[in-house]
């Protein structure tokens, strides 16, 4: 790892640059930036990280090209930075060639059944995705989501939190800290105080949690207590607002919920991170300069994804001039970064070694995927379709934007061999919807013939629902009336398959995963009858 220098050595623009953690692309290539809005171009980067901001968040590429990129951007930096991403599902969620595990609340559904059993896999999720963040150049861990997601219309945490309830929660995200962070990465508790009982998401506006501290302390704060007695290294904040609390700034901006809850109150003594500061609930009301003041005044040491990093650092200037902040409370926070960056292990000192890019996924991971999706998969019915012509009718969220579903993905392979051709509708699509409460999906314009159909539904960010909205349980009660209805594939969110499920005759093929990755697929189309046939896939482009 790239030495840090004395920061006595450094100027003062130099140390309150530490403090920032910008975002940019896994590729290597300006042209390959998936979302150039907030993914620097990379001269900008190069410039910001030699004059000493502190962290990068990535997403995007494939894994060994990820173990480049970090490479490159230590050089650039000529200090050890904080290297970090949202790879809540393991990292092969962001880049491809890892593994990409099934979502947190998996375990949380499996921990009602075996505890014991639940429990020792979330260790086993942590150290997967520990190693192979290292392996791959990460030292920071954007996980776990320490939210209680007890609030079904949740259109953010969802699927990603570890449980529905605090005792579950606070079991597993222990488990997962404790393995990701014995294999020498740091972890992150969030989003404190808990995202989990909002109906909005902080993406796009800033949600509203109106529980005072009596409710807090019996649903949102232990599994963060769980977190910080698992030796969490940092916690993220949450862009809520919490009246009970503070009434007038969210979690972010609040001393009240940062200083006096989380450190005086709850006792913790790393290192604290934004939420990104791009995002609408704080964007939409600070400037980029007055909210990267106003957080780091409220306890945040780490500001992550400033909507302007050059606003930033002149505005944290600006207040250490004027004695708005005082260069002691500087010094406080550059002594945490310093602190956790000496917890990290060194990743393997040649980017370009087999260590780094051969073995990425270990045999025993790739068997902890499949366990994963096993366990979390439940079905019910008589495996085994009519036989086609038939529909496949596919629901996503956007077909232009889904790493599940790529051309070969066995959600659409196994079908079409069945003679089930592919139909998938998302927002762009022409409207699927007749207008009719009773019947509301216009049939007339589906081709004819048995119905397969599978729904891709969770909440996300950015997303605004977590899917409740559309009539899934109106549109199965129409096509078993129609006798259309050959099988039913759902992915991503319970609540959907809790609502549908009492609905469905016995022997109907059904089945119900909280994954939607390819192996996902795999594994719940085995269980209706849709076996692979050898090799999945056809001709190349």
């Amino acid at each position: 790892m790239t030495s840090t220098p004395d920061r006595r050595q450094l100027s003062l623009a130099q140390q309150v640059a530490r403090l920032l953690v910008v975002r940019c692309s896994g590729h290597l290539g300006d042209g390959q930036r998936r979302y150039p809005r907030w993914e620097l171009p990379n001269a900008e980067l190069k410039r910001l990280l030699g004059q000493g901001v502190g962290g990068v968040i990535l997403l995007g590429g494939s894994a060994s090209e990820l173990r480049l990129r970090t490479d490159q951007l230590q050089r650039w930096a000529g200090q050890s930075l904080l290297l970090c991403a949202d790879v809540e599902e393991g990292v092969g969620q962001r880049f491809e060639g890892a593994s990409w595990l099934p979502p947190p609340l998996a375990l949380g559904l499996l921990h009602a059944s075996d505890p014991a059993r639940a429990i020792a896999l979330a260790s086993a999720y942590g150290h997967c995705t520990g190693r192979q963040a290292r392996l791959l150049g990460l030292n920071w861990v954007l996980a776990p989501v320490c939210d209680v997601n007890n609030n079904p219309a949740n259109p953010v945490i969802n699927v990603r939190a570890w449980g529905e309830d605090p005792v579950t929660a606070g079991q597993l995200v222990a488990a997962f800290i404790a393995g990701a962070q014995a294999e020498g990465v740091l972890g992150c508790a969030k989003h404190f105080p808990g995202h989990g009982d909002t109906d909005s998401d902080s993406h796009l506006e800033l949600p509203r949690l109106p529980h005072g501290r009596r409710r807090l302390e019996a649903v949102e704060l232990p599994p963060f207590r769980a977190a910080i007695e698992a030796g969490v290294a940092t916690v993220m904040t949450g862009h809520l607002l919490l009246p009970e609390l503070d009434p007038d700034r969210p979690a972010t901006l609040s001393p009240l919920v940062l200083e006096q809850l989380l450190r005086r109150e709850l006792g913790f003594g790393g290192l604290v991170v934004t939420d990104a500061l791009v995002m609408e609930a704080i964007a939409a009301r600070w400037g980029a300069g007055e909210a990267a003041v106003l957080a780091f005044e409220a306890g945040a040491d780490l500001l992550l994804m400033p909507a302007d990093a050059d606003a930033a650092i002149n505005a944290l200037l600006e207040a250490l001039a004027s004695g708005r902040i005082s260069r002691a409370r500087l010094e406080q926070s550059l002594g945490r970064r310093e602190r956790a960056l000496a917890r990290v292990a060194a990743p393997p000192s040649d980017p370009t070694a087999p260590e780094a890019l051969e073995g990425i996924e270990s045999s025993a991971e790739l068997a902890l995927a499949r366990e994963l999706v096993a366990v979390s998969l439940l079905s019910q019915g008589r495996p085994g379709l009519p036989p086609g012509p038939g529909l496949n009718l596919i629901r996503v969220d956007s077909v232009l934007a889904n790493p599940f579903l790529p051309l070969m993905a066995p959600a659409l392979q196994r079908p079409a061999r069945n003679g089930y051709a592919a139909c998938l509708i998302d927002g762009r699509s022409p409207s699927p919807w007749s207008g009719e409460a009773a019947a509301p999906l216009a049939v007339d314009r589906l081709a004819p013939g048995p119905v397969l159909l599978q729904l891709f539904v969770r909440g996300n960010p950015f997303r605004g629902s977590a899917g409740g909205e559309e009539p899934w349980p109106a549109v199965v009660h129409q096509l078993l009336g129609a006798g259309r209805l050959a099988g039913l594939a759902i992915y991503g969110s319970p609540y959907l398959w809790q609502a549908i499920r009492p609905l469905l005759p016995k022997g109907l093929p059904a089945a119900y995963c909280p994954g939607q990755m390819p192996l996902a697929q795999a594994l719940l189309l085995d269980r209706l009858g849709l076996a692979g046939g050898g090799l999945e896939g056809g001709f190349t482009d």
